[in-house]
């Protein structure tokens, strides 16, 4: 049809966005959300995400994710609406540079998922994005020929149409002394039809080594449609990587931790990071202790290879680079 918005665009405005309706396609007491966390941050999550569920199951792991709970209005010490410092680290209003040879640039608030744990679930968005301060960040990197890799975040970035996301790329490369471009983002896990030809000619084009970190926490996001959109990733030569982050009632066993990364590794995508989650306010019912995480690890390296085995790691607030746990 001639107009007509490509699959993934399409995939996203149907996504599910009351709380009520989530329970009721899964079978479950409407009771079990609250509508009044998800008026602090709001409910997203595409319907194929929610076919991956099982119904009736109240702690399904992806469900826990994402279904927003009482808990989250709870107020704890030590998680705060900013726990890495990002706000001091601005370079401009859309560019983050706290790591040495890198940078990150904001190219959008919009994401295909509301990640309840989310350490920008209360990011001043509003202030960044593509076209707000982007040319000022794009001279902020062609003036430092020390950065090297430009690592494009949000939001997603690839929320983003093809379109803008072209327009953004293509400035990147061509400033001569960026050879990466790394792209963090969690929408070939969430909704896989976001790898369409268009992004996939795009990568194929650019002079740039192009990685892309995506972001699954548990085997059973990565149906078969998953292992097709990463297949046609890797085909156009791109680095896959996952990160994700370990959570009470999502993957805090290493029992489910070695499920994933068999799974990320049959799909041909290197285990890179486990995150210790970011105290973030809303999210303290996910927290792992840091002993009972090193010790988890720990037997998951007894029981797999080497580099099937991610790196467990924690941001620290001013450091310039992440702190590994051992």
């Amino acid at each position: 049809m001639i107009g007509e918005a490509p699959r993934w665009q399409r995939e996203l405005a149907d996504a599910v966005r009351d709380p009520s309706e989530l329970c009721r396609l899964l079978s479950l007491p409407e009771s079990i959300a609250s509508e009044r966390a998800a008026t602090v941050f709001s409910l997203l999550v595409p319907r194929g995400f929610i076919a991956r569920m099982q119904p009736g199951d109240p702690l399904d792991p992806l469900l826990v994710q994402v279904l927003p709970q009482a808990v989250e209005l709870e107020e704890r010490s030590g998680f705060s609406i900013d726990p890495l410092g990002e706000a001091a680290g601005m370079e401009t209003r859309s560019l983050l540079q706290k790591y040495c040879g890198r940078v990150l640039l904001l190219v959008t608030g919009v994401c295909a998922i509301h990640c309840r744990y989310c350490f920008r679930r209360e990011f001043p968005y509003a202030d960044v994005g593509a076209g707000v301060g982007f040319n000022e960040a794009i001279d902020v990197i062609a003036k430092d020929d020390s950065i090297e890799e430009v690592i494009l975040s949000g939001g997603d970035p690839l929320s983003l149409s093809d379109d803008r996301l072209e327009r953004i790329v293509d400035r990147i490369d061509s400033i001569g002394h960026v050879r990466r471009l790394r792209i963090h983002t969690r929408l070939p896990i969430v909704i896989p039809s976001r790898i369409t030809e268009a992004l996939l000619s795009l990568i194929a084009r650019v002079r740039m080594r192009v990685i892309m970190v995506v972001h699954a926490n548990h085997a059973a996001e990565i149906d078969c449609e998953v292992a097709a959109a990463l297949e046609r990733l890797r085909c156009a030569a791109v680095m896959l990587f996952n990160q994700s982050v370990l959570m009470r009632g999502v993957n805090d066993s290493h029992v489910i931790l070695k499920q994933l990364s068999e799974r990320l590794i049959d799909v041909g995508v290197t285990p890179y990071y486990l995150h210790l989650l970011d105290p973030v306010s809303g999210a303290a019912h996910y927290d792992v202790p840091h002993k009972e995480a090193v010790e988890m690890v720990n037997k998951l390296r007894d029981s797999m290879p080497g580099y099937a085995v991610p790196r467990l790691v924690r941001e620290v607030p001013g450091e310039s680079s992440k702190h590994w746990i051992h």
